[in-house]
């Protein structure tokens, strides 16, 4: 579904990220795994057309991104929750769901499952974003991104910050909307438990390089141990 080719992307004098390879197949929930600081942020910026890569290739469903701006990405299909979440805090939780209806070429109105899944956005419909929890921001963000009804999900780090009870819920949630509803997913995750009962499959960045992947039970101690310790 999603495929990277032999990518490069420079940050000022740094090369970050370097001649990566990396594909997210179709049905798949895919985790980018790495220490802080290896590039997996700056992959999924890239995938989403928010830094320029360098050189190389993305294509999605056979079109290639690097030649789209940011929103058309979002209209072909991709939806992505960043890293820290990034709601509007001064919108109500609709305004932040309407906002990514401007997206969509079908209906104005908010997809009815967005409130099957996430029960408390349509009890907080008019409470400003800033003003729920953490994971109550997170569920909004997830929420938002689904607004577009998307093929592909990215989510950048979903469990940062959130208390274990909605960490837990998330990843119910990320595996229903695998399982049932046939989305693609791709999550970068720090957390190995997590990343070890939610994705099918790994790949692991070392200093902008992918150095290891494959099938989620293929995660041996030896590669937490070489790349993912602290």
């Amino acid at each position: 579904m999603l495929a990277i080719k032999v990518l490069n992307q420079f940050y000022g004098g740094s090369h970050t990220l370097w001649d990566v390879d990396f594909t997210v197949p179709e049905g798949s929930r895919m985790c980018l795994m790495g220490r802080n600081g290896m590039g997996k942020t700056t992959l999924l910026r890239c995938v989403m057309g928010l830094q320029p890569a360098s050189s190389g290739a993305i294509t999605f469903e056979g079109t290639e991104l690097l030649q789209c701006p940011a929103e058309e990405r979002a209209r072909l299909g991709i939806g992505y929750v960043p890293q820290g979440r990034e709601i509007f805090s001064h919108l109500t939780v609709e305004e932040n769901l309407r906002i990514g209806l401007g997206m969509r070429n079908k209906s104005r109105s908010i997809p009815s499952r967005v409130f099957d899944l996430f029960p408390v956005l349509k009890q907080m419909l008019h409470r400003r974003g800033g003003d729920l929890s953490g994971g109550q921001q997170q569920q909004l963000a997830i929420g938002r991104a689904l607004v577009l009804e998307p093929r592909l999900l990215i989510l950048d780090e979903p469990t940062e910050g959130i208390q274990p009870n909605i960490v837990h819920e998330i990843g119910d949630i990320i595996l229903k909307l695998n399982k049932e509803e046939e989305l693609t997913i791709l999550l970068v995750e720090q957390k190995l438990p997590f990343a070890r009962r939610v994705a099918s499959e790994f790949c692991i960045l070392d200093k902008g390089r992918r150095v290891a992947g494959g099938p989620i039970d293929a995660l041996t101690d030896q590669f937490v141990n070489a790349h993912l310790s602290v």
